[in-house]
């Protein structure tokens, strides 16, 4: 799976921008990544970035944009800092003010299912976003990992969210990831 960090920092600095501030503090930011995949999955059947997602026990998280935010990867090899500062005191920052053609990675139907997590879920604090995140009657697909982290398949995410043939959407989804990530190697 060829994660765009590039991309998934786009999708961070989106809800900067709508915030109106600099910066969003680290857990809100990657409890809204992971609503807006959600969003994405259930209204187009892909989700926004090619991750890996997990329950940990602050709730739902999208790994590998996780692993970014703390700086656990090359943050200037992959696109990442281009629109974001290392995270400082429990806040992620942008660089920059962004308008929506800075954000090039975004397709409309990202930025779509983008600006309807942001007006449903926007104004809750980080606190209210995990006790929003744990409660099985919101988001049925995380699970208590006692400590660690699970993986959440995309297939049960489907399949809660009432997709059909969610088994077939979810290989559907791994295929064309199959293609990106053989289109990459080609253009490298």
């Amino acid at each position: 799976m060829t994660f765009n960090a590039r991309k998934s920092a786009q999708v961070i600095a989106f809800f900067i921008s709508k915030s109106g501030g600099t910066s969003l503090n680290v857990v809100k930011a990657v409890k809204l990544v992971y609503l807006g995949d959600r969003c994405s999955i259930q209204k187009f059947g892909f989700p926004i970035l090619d991750e890996t997602r997990v329950s940990m026990p602050k709730g739902p998280v999208n790994s590998s944009t996780y692993r970014h935010v703390n700086g656990d990867a090359d943050l200037e090899a992959s696109g990442w800092s281009e629109f974001l500062e290392d995270r400082a005191q429990h806040q992620i920052g942008a660089k920059q003010k962004f308008s929506a053609d800075d954000l090039d990675e975004l397709s409309e139907a990202d930025i779509q299912c983008l600006e309807q997590v942001w007006a449903e879920f926007g104004e809750m604090n980080q606190w209210e976003l995990v006790r929003y995140t744990h409660d099985r009657k919101n988001i049925p697909e995380w699970e208590d990992p006692n400590g660690s982290s699970n993986p959440i398949p995309l297939e049960r995410i489907m399949t809660l969210l009432g997709i059909e043939n969610a088994d077939e959407q979810a290989a559907l989804v791994e295929e064309h990831r199959h293609i990106d990530d053989v289109l990459d190697s080609l253009r490298a």
